[in-house]
């Protein structure tokens, strides 16, 4: 677990404890901690690359707010919600964190959500997918930022129903996350007058896709749908070009996959495939200038999850600026109060459930020929509205919306 205090200079240490205390910042600081995936399938998706973004955000807000420091703390939950659940404990209840963020893999998610809404703590995920965190599962003090099922389902699995892909099979992930893109996905590809032949599911983090994909080509349907992501997502791509899947006439359809995945797998091998994200670095003016940072860093470019958590960050920073505290319940409503407008999310607004809605761009993988240099690797097709990417917070099941 790494501790980053950042901004301080030695006469606001000094000054910090009293000005703190009148403007209502509880311990003096406000800490912020990061649990994620940094050491398994996910680790390129969010890891460590999160962790900077939070730190760049920070940094950018100028390292204090009202007057007291910001801190930010992170830890590897090895997508195991027990150990998540034990590490989001002992930071709220004895490392004084008043928010935890990133939280990829959405067991995780909805586990330290629900502890989260216990200790009344603010918690605002960007790495983990299901669309359950601002429908049944949702918390007052829960927000969900860069991505969930259901934008994934209408703009990866809607475009390629539209280009003729009515027939459907998953490769689904055995557990909370694979089952709502699942669902949510076959929901378009019926509504839009597709089918669903048949599904199978697998272990997180499977090194061995050939039964499974032996099941799916055998299904004979137009589209296999992935439902899965990071290395599984890779390794499953790499398998199904071993046993001639697409050359046989099937469409692969990575759910869930972003620029860190492409990246990995190289051109080469993800050229055609068409997905969706939230952010991609080459689309404008502010994103460039926020990618090029970034890569100055870390040494490459971000993907939706970690620009994201950059957004989140500095949306729950100047929610405390504007509450003129760090309590609870007035940041939470200032959050869903205040608009979202930067360089990830230039007309963001958050629901009454906590999910943040913008626009969404479907994107296509570039031809190695088309790429123009490392990290060139996306056309963008189309601009997904964010009221048609997301649930309408009063539709999406989430209990607090009347």
């Amino acid at each position: 677990m790494t501790k980053l205090l950042l901004g301080v200079a030695a006469a606001a240490l000094v000054s910090t404890p009293v000005l703190a205390q009148d403007a209502k910042v509880s311990d003096g600081r406000v800490k912020i901690g990061i649990l994620n995936d940094q050491s398994g399938v996910y680790a390129d998706f969010g890891g460590t690359g999160s962790v900077e973004a939070a730190r760049m955000a920070v940094e950018d807000f100028g390292g204090t707010v009202l007057d007291a420091p910001i801190e930010v703390v992170s830890a590897d939950h090895q997508n195991k919600a027990d150990i998540a659940s034990t590490i989001a404990r002992q930071w709220y209840d004895t490392e004084q964190v008043d928010s935890i963020m990133e939280l990829t893999t959405s067991s995780v998610a909805l586990a330290v959500q629900a502890l989260s809404q216990e200790k009344k703590k603010i918690d605002l995920v960007t790495g983990a997918a299901t669309a359950d965190l601002t429908g049944k599962a949702c918390s007052p003090y829960g927000f969900h930022w860069a991505y969930d099922t259901h934008a994934l389902a209408v703009g990866t699995g809607g475009a390629l129903v539209d280009q003729g892909g009515d027939s459907w099979f998953f490769l689904t992930a055995d557990y909370a996350f694979g089952y709502s893109l699942e669902e949510n996905t076959a929901g378009v590809v019926t509504q839009k007058g597709g089918t669903v032949v048949g599904a199978v599911k697998h272990p997180l983090a499977t090194t061995d896709f050939s039964s499974f994909l032996l099941q799916a080509q055998a299904s004979g349907a137009k589209v296999i749908g992935l439902a899965n992501a990071g290395l599984d997502t890779q390794n499953a791509i790499k398998q199904a070009a071993e046993f001639g899947i697409t050359q046989g006439g099937q469409r692969l359809a990575a759910l869930l996959f972003t620029l860190a995945e492409v990246h990995g797998l190289g051109l080469e091998t993800a050229q055609g495939l068409t997905l969706t994200e939230s952010y991609y670095w080459d689309r404008n003016d502010a994103s460039r200038e926020f990618g090029n940072r970034f890569k100055e860093r870390t040494g490459r470019m971000p993907n939706m999850v970690q620009a994201g958590t950059y957004s989140g960050v500095m949306h729950y920073l100047k929610a405390i600026k504007e509450a003129g505290t760090d309590e609870t319940e007035a940041v939470a409503a200032k959050m869903r109060e205040m608009p979202v407008s930067d360089f990830f999310a230039e007309n963001g607004k958050v629901g009454a459930n906590g999910r943040m809605i913008s626009d969404v761009y479907l994107l296509e993988v570039k031809k190695p020929d088309e790429s123009k240099g490392e990290w060139d690797y996306f056309n963008v097709r189309a601009t997904i509205p964010g009221d048609q990417a997301y649930l309408d917070p009063a539709k999406a099941g989430c209990p607090l919306v009347k």
